[in-house]
């Protein structure tokens, strides 16, 4: 198919809106910042990503140890039936990089006629069971799941090599996302191709081993996911949930359709069957039962779907036809899904527009609600990526996301609502959400006013070109709010604001989002002063040049031994000379907060001009962390000076208040008491929960 006027459109839209934010950079960052941003948006993407797989080498048997533990967080049980090499380099990948997690290792021998016998009972540490006669894997499973201590069973195939880290990756799925039951890892062939990611069962009772022979890295297979089951190669369970099932269903002996049973017992008692990405088995398959089902144990795979359907006759009634689209089976939501589209993939730990919207997503997961992520860039962003990934959002990259023209007229279909952060990206997508996601409510995500935030720079510059071109990024601005369904806006103050200039407008308020902490350290266990905001964003380097220059020597005449923890990415040579100056101390990104969260005695927030609400300041108030703050930087936050927060806007005045609440404890703990509270009643997920489900979720 050959260029269209969409995409012509698109290209048009993204070309002039990159000139103009081009233009506005140069201004505001230089020259120099400037090129590194268009070499960043003109550098091409991550090749495709293939599985790299661990194999152990090959080499005659002797002795060796395995990790255990006398009170194993996992049970790991692996049924055996001769094939002894299959076993060996099962073993030896264990061994090889053993998990964090404590485990034990509990075979059971289902009637061996080769070495296994007499080659196991020398791996130290190996829990070796030999039953009396061959009863098939149903009946060795059970066995070993009742020799088990662990807190889970982790039934693993010995036709498998786990990869370094699989087990704790698995065990993890329980802990990241309550209301698990089962987990499953994602199976590959040797040759690095998919086997399953995750079980797909149809009303006939058939069942789908989903992306086989896929690229285990592409999007639809490389998020947390539930399926109706995992295959039994590779899963974890709660003992106590497997003995309250009543262990692998006997009726299936001596093999096939169990674990398509155990799936379906464990959606039927309330929990999720997740299936797990991060955690990779290579899984030969069929080396025991071979893979012709007119013979052998395979030939149970026939009759036990019979006894499958039979059994959950009522539960197939809900599953997808069999002929249903294979990927539109294993994504469907019941309770919609979401698109959202920013520049980049967010990074929680470097600004606060992304932390925002990575909890913005945590919340549209709790409400059932399956998310699909897009980044401009089209980069895969490493670890960044894979924790979006571990929420369970499908996000899509290079090399596998088309440009978006293409790509939406793939998927524009399956989407209920479709947000999209940032004035410059709404312009692109807009024309192609309302022509290929014409049944899609499209949310424009202000992050916040553009042009709000560039007309106070261009006063506070007293720069007349400044003041042109945010007159220019207001005009596009309100365009893309007139012609978009919905606006999310930060505050108040940006809602009066649109009343005013956009009054046909429906706009609502979405603000920062934040779990909030525990207080922290007490005062007397806290000292020093911190900012934390990054060094892209203009304001941010002005408000740390005037702290350090006009702020910060008044502060520390009064108080010698405290120091000034600046932190911060992308930190520019005016911000990285102030390590000179001293009491100060320039960090740059810490990807770890928390300790100066818990542990700074107070945060300051000195901008001078900016729009939106600073998450620097709710991030302190969420640990505890009274902020000494500017009337810009508290804007619209429901905050008092002197009850939640300290205002000052001259720097006698801000210098006198850092000390005072340095020094005074019982002011401290005051603003510390009701910065906490402030966030939960107006920046927490759950204050947050009816403006996504009006205008993301259209639920009244």
């Amino acid at each position: 198919m050959g260029m269209t006027w969409g995409d012509l459109r698109f290209l048009l839209d993204r070309g002039t809106g990159l000139a103009q934010r081009g233009m506005t950079s140069l201004r505001t960052r230089g020259l120099q910042a400037t090129w590194q941003r268009v070499l960043k948006q003109l550098q091409r993407v991550p090749v495709e990503q293939r599985a790299a797989l661990y194999l152990p080498e090959e080499a005659p048997f002797a002795p060796f140890a395995v990790p255990t533990s006398a009170s194993p967080r996992a049970s790991i049980v692996i049924p055996v039936y001769n094939q002894f090499g299959h076993t060996l380099a099962c073993l030896r990948a264990i061994a090889a990089h053993p998990p964090q997690a404590s485990i034990e290792l509990i075979v059971v021998d289902d009637g061996s006629s080769d070495a296994t016998e007499t080659s196991l009972r020398q791996i130290e540490g190996l829990r070796y069971h030999r039953r009396a006669t061959n009863g098939g894997f149903i009946a060795a499973c059970n066995d070993g799941a009742s020799l088990s201590r662990g807190e889970y069973l982790v039934f693993l195939n010995n036709d498998t090599v786990p990869q370094p880290g699989w087990l704790d990756t698995l065990l993890a799925t329980f802990d990241r996302h309550p209301g698990t039951g089962l987990a499953g890892s994602q199976l590959v062939y040797p040759d690095g191709r998919m086997q399953e990611a995750g079980g797909i069962v149809f009303a006939d009772a058939n069942g789908n081993n989903y992306g086989r022979f896929g690229a285990p890295d592409h999007p639809r297979y490389s998020f947390v996911r539930e399926a109706d089951y995992c295959s039994g190669a590779a899963i974890a369970i709660p003992r106590d949930l497997f003995a309250k099932l009543g262990a692998f269903d006997t009726r299936y002996a001596p093999a096939y359709y169990e674990d398509t049973d155990l799936g379906f017992a464990v959606r039927a008692a309330g929990l999720k069957v997740l299936y797990q990405p991060a955690s990779r088995v290579l899984h030969m398959e069929g080396v025991t039962a071979g893979t012709d089902p007119r013979q052998g144990v395979k030939a149970y795979q026939v009759r036990n779907r019979g006894v499958f359907a039979e059994k959950w006759r009522d539960a197939l009634k809900s599953q997808p036809g069999p002929d249903a689209d294979v990927d539109a089976a294993a994504l469907a939501a019941r309770h919609g899904t979401v698109l959202i589209v920013d520049n980049y993939t967010p990074r929680p730990d470097r600004d606060s527009a992304s932390l925002r919207l990575i909890n913005l997503m945590r919340l549209l997961r709790e409400e059932g609600v399956h998310v699909v992520f897009f980044p401009g860039d089209q980069g895969h962003a490493g670890a960044y990526t894979r924790a979006l990934q571990d929420l369970g959002v499908e996000v899509w990259h290079s090399p596998y996301a088309k440009a978006p023209p293409a790509w939406l007229r793939e998927h524009g279909h399956r989407f209920d609502s479709v947000m999209v952060s940032r004035h410059h990206l709404m312009r692109e997508w807009l024309p192609l959400l309302r022509r290929h996601a014409p049944q899609a409510r499209v949310v424009f995500d202000s992050v916040d006013l553009h042009y709000l935030r560039e007309r106070r720079g261009a006063e506070l510059a007293n720069d007349r070109t400044l003041l042109r071109a945010a007159e220019r990024t207001r005009a596009l601005e309100l365009d893309i709010i007139a012609r978009s369904d919905a606006t999310l806006v930060v505050s108040d103050v940006e809602r009066q604001l649109l009343a005013q200039d956009a009054p046909q407008a429906q706009v609502d308020i979405l603000s920062n989002l934040h779990d909030v902490h525990s207080s922290g350290q007490s005062f007397e266990q806290r000292r020093d002063i911190v900012f934390v905001g990054g060094f892209r964003h203009p304001p941010n380097v002005g408000a740390v040049q005037w702290f350090a220059s006009e702020v910060w020597p008044r502060v520390h005449a009064r108080l010698p031994g405290v120091s000034f923890h600046c932190i911060g990415g992308d930190v520019p040579p005016a911000i990285a000379e102030l390590a000179r100056v001293p009491g100060i101390v320039v960090h740059g990104h810490v990807p770890d907060l928390d300790p100066y969260m818990d542990g700074a005695r107070l945060a300051v927030a000195p901008l001078r001009y900016g729009a939106g609400v600073k998450g620097k300041v709710n991030l302190s108030m969420a640990h505890g962390q009274p902020v000494i703050a500017t009337t810009c930087a508290v804007e619209g936050m429901h905050l008092h000076d002197g009850e939640d927060v300290l205002v000052a806007d001259d720097p006698v005045a801000f210098a006198d208040a850092v000390v005072r609440a340095y020094e005074d404890a019982a002011l401290w703990q005051r603003l510390s008491e009701n910065g906490l509270r402030n966030v939960q009643a107006h920046f927490s997920l759950d204050a947050a929960r009816e403006v996504v489900r009006r205008q993301l979720l259209r639920r009244a």
